[in-house]
């Protein structure tokens, strides 16, 4: 039954909160296989495009090939990024309202270090710590262990997409308010990363928020972004898009998108060998992933397995990248394949569905938490002598 007030509205809450949280993590598990490699290294390897779920990279090699990270990516297997998406979900199922640096520090860091959970590219119950890499590891050394200030723990990690990666959640609780989920997300990546990582947190939050709103497009979802973001990522965001509206499908993107986004990026043009001046604070630069991830929701216009699959394809860290662009086209109400949510949710052994459900009710409560607080202002506002209470 469709909400009062939501009849010519299109998809409803709980419809675009399950198709932002299984979107991305759909996404995120389709471009798990072939992250870190170039668009021709993947047409090569797979004899043609991605068109969906694919097996590991190095076949049955995948836990000797890359040693200092044995994951058994593909087969359908969500990455860290599901998996922080998740955790994130069950800070605010405990918090049950807005959240804070300092509520990564009381509740997400001791629940990767201390709750044993299913972690599909182990193929194995372990601690979700044992799975994150490095720059995520970084949360538990510098809150658990150093003790900093939560609002500032992120500065000297690595700046990268570990924060933005995971910030969905962030945008769903405030729906259809992307000025909110911004201030909150930058407040939340505050614990993990800094500089433009940071800030790409905020801007993807955002977008998702966005997405969200009745009758939102692409292309109101890039206004949304350019709106708020700053620096290096507002750059690399017009430029990318810009490019991508040129372009009439994923394959003619690929390349574009790539060559718009290069001046921004500090990685380098070979994603395995970061340049020297990789992933260093500055407000000149962005990360890779949400330019590209928010020129191919433009590309595909909004749709969900164009949109995935022209990131999958992009390569590089095509995993974050598909999981940005599946949250966002998710959230506009593009339906996922059936086939691919269920093939992923069987080989992961994850209900990729329960922490949409979980969210969905905790985003009703922090709004009706949120219109008793403004009211309660406005009350105190009209005493003062301000303009009258609203409705």
């Amino acid at each position: 039954m469709t909400p009062k007030g939501e009849e010519n509205s299109g998809p409803g809450l709980d419809e675009r909160i399950t198709g932002a949280v299984v979107g991305g993590a759909v996404g995120d598990a389709l471009g798990g296989p072939v992250e870190g490699y170039s668009p021709d290294q993947i047409l090569e390897r797979h004899g043609g495009r991605v068109t969906g779920v694919v097996g590991p990279w190095n076949g049955d090699a995948w836990r000797t090939a890359r040693p200092i990270a044995p994951y058994h990516k593909g087969d359908g297997h969500v990455t860290d990024d599901t998996l922080m998406t998740h955790a994130l979900v069950r800070v605010y199922a405990r918090v049950r309202d807005h959240l804070d640096a300092y509520a990564i520090a009381d509740h997400l860091v001791p629940d990767l270090m201390t709750n044993p959970r299913w972690i599909p590219e182990l193929e194995a119950e372990a601690l979700p710590l044992q799975r994150v890499f490095l720059a995520e590891k970084w949360l538990v050394a510098r809150l658990a262990y150093g003790h900093v200030d939560p609002r500032e723990a992120g500065t000297g990690n690595i700046v990268n997409c570990g924060a933005a990666m995971y910030m969905a959640p962030v945008g769903l609780v405030n729906a259809a308010d992307p000025a909110a989920a911004y201030a909150e997300a930058l407040d939340v990546a505050g614990a993990h990363q800094s500089s433009y990582g940071r800030e790409a947190a905020g801007v993807f939050a955002a977008g998702v928020a966005a997405a969200c709103t009745p009758g939102a497009t692409p292309e109101s979802v890039v206004a949304a972004c350019l709106s708020l973001a700053k620096d290096g990522t507002h750059e690399a965001i017009a430029r990318v898009c810009e490019a991508a509206r040129a372009c009439r499908d994923f394959e003619s993107a690929l390349a574009p998108l790539r060559e718009a986004v290069a001046p921004y990026d500090t990685v380098g043009p070979d994603y395995r060998s970061p340049s020297l001046a990789a992933r260093r604070p500055s407000r000149l630069h962005s990360i890779e992933e949400l330019p590209v991830a928010l020129g191919m929701l433009l590309v595909s216009g909004g749709d969900y397995r164009q949109a995935v699959l022209g990131a999958v394809n992009y390569g590089r860290d095509c995993d974050s990248i598909a999981t940005m662009a599946g949250a966002l086209a998710g959230a506009l109400g593009s339906p996922v394949p059936d086939d691919w949510s269920k093939t992923v949710a069987e080989a992961s052994r994850l209900d990729l569905w329960a922490p949409a459900r979980t969210l969905a009710e905790v985003a009703r409560e922090v709004f009706e938490r949120d219109v008793r607080r403004r009211r309660a202002h406005e009350r105190a506002f009209t005493e003062l002598g301000g303009a009258g209470c609203s409705d």
